[in-house]
């Protein structure tokens, strides 16, 4: 799948809305963010609302569709804000097909007011399914690895946000190293690693943060060095690697009974395992061959298999929601890439480089991807942001993070 898509031309009308709600600005706020999101699918284009021939109070009737068409508009959108008590207000949403002439859908939320960014995340969720017949990715966070202070003396935090950079927050106080997050599927835990108190002796370990609780949960400090863990798609268990006697293998723990089954045995370095949505398969990278490649094996550790086998050196690889790829790193001709195959290996390709450009995460709907990369200064330090980008290798932009960011990871669609 490759080649630059046709964006959709779609209107987006300011709301209507009562005189008392219109100096909190929601009338444009939330059709601005709606827009942003669509918008940034790359699968859509905002037109003009300067060219719009009908207000948003006009638009609460049926729209006259000849207006739309002479814009060139294929869908509108329109909406209506009601306050209803002191803290909580209703929004409608309709969506227009110009030139079928007819109604798509209607949707009407209501929250509080404080709560209107998830309001419109979950609006263009709905936008997004019906005109693309995909899975919508805007009501989702992603959980990264904030970095502050000198190369000497880096400040690791666990951080989070919406994945439009909204109400961002820290998870930890930087006093512990945290590495490698990664959401639970139902996306109220985030598995880490961490060395636990910088200063009280480096001790590796493998923690859960709770999202609705704030607390953090030890499951083990392991001889040797922990590291990737990553949860089962049913949220049961989670695999990972551990460096023992000079080799480094891939186990899996029983989130309940805590007990660790060795799947991969050898000499060899097993790392970055990811489990396939059925949860039957994974893929880790391993130099067993001589250089670092992808392989893929059973749930139990059996049947292993090379699926790359390209120049250069593969690594992190993370199974796509859908199934239908495997996104990963590779190392070849002194730069870093993302890249793209299928679960048997077939049709390779590279959709972003850079310096140092790594660490893939999938949005639900596993059309879009965030990843980071460092980018060098002139002044000889290293500035590492995050970016999201299609499937298509298009549409590559910057998330806005408060410092420097490193190792994403995109939640599941969001469930509460």
């Amino acid at each position: 799948m490759g080649g630059n898509i046709q964006a959709m031309p779609i209107a987006i009308s300011y709301f209507s809305t009562e005189e008392s709600l219109k100096e909190l600005n929601l009338h444009k706020n939330i059709p601005n963010l709606i827009a942003n999101n669509l918008i940034n699918s790359g699968l859509f284009k905002l037109l003009d609302r300067d060219a719009y021939m009908q207000n948003p109070d006009q638009l609460n009737a049926r729209p006259k569709f000849r207006d739309w068409r002479i814009i060139d508009a294929q869908a509108l959108i329109s909406g209506k804000i009601i306050k209803k008590t002191e803290d909580k207000l209703s929004v409608s949403v309709e969506l227009w097909d110009i030139y079928g002439e007819k109604r798509m859908f209607g949707l009407s939320l209501s929250s509080k007011i404080k709560s209107w960014r998830r309001i419109s995340h979950i609006i263009s969720d709905k936008i997004y399914e019906r005109l693309t017949g995909e899975e919508g990715y805007f009501d989702t966070r992603i959980v990264y690895i904030s970095e502050s202070g000198s190369q000497k003396n880096k400040i690791k935090r666990l951080a989070i946000m919406d994945q439009d950079g909204g109400n961002h927050k820290y998870l930890t106080d930087g006093k512990s190293l945290v590495l490698t997050p990664r959401f639970s599927p139902n996306q109220q835990q985030i598995t880490f690693f961490s060395y636990n108190g910088i200063k009280a002796g480096l001790k590796p370990s493998i923690y859960l943060y709770n999202l609705l609780s704030g607390k953090i949960e030890i499951l083990g400090q392991f001889p040797g060095m922990s590291f990737a863990p990553r949860f089962s798609p049913d949220g049961l268990d989670l695999v990972m690697s551990l460096a023992q006697n000079g080799t480094t293998n891939i186990h899996i723990m029983n989130l309940k009974s805590k007990k660790t089954n060795q799947l991969t045995k050898g000499r060899s370095i097993d790392t970055s395992p990811s489990f396939s949505p059925d949860g039957k398969k994974i893929v880790f990278n391993s130099d067993r061959s001589g250089g670092q490649h992808l392989y893929v094996m059973k749930r139990n550790g059996k049947n292993a298999k090379r699926i790359s086998f390209g120049r250069g050196s593969y690594a992190t690889p993370v199974w796509s929601p859908r199934g239908d790829y495997i996104a990963f790193t590779k190392f070849t001709r002194g730069r870093f890439f993302i890249g793209l195959m299928r679960p048997d290996g077939s049709e390779e390709r590279l959709i972003a480089e850079g310096y140092l450009t790594e660490g893939p995460t999938w949005a639900p709907g596993g059309r879009v991807l965030s990843f980071f990369r460092q980018i060098p200064q002139q002044n000889g330090s290293m500035k590492t942001r995050l970016f999201v980008i299609d499937i298509t290798g298009y549409r590559e932009r910057e998330l806005n993070t408060p410092e420097d960011a490193s190792d994403p990871a995109w939640s599941p669609k969001n469930i509460n």
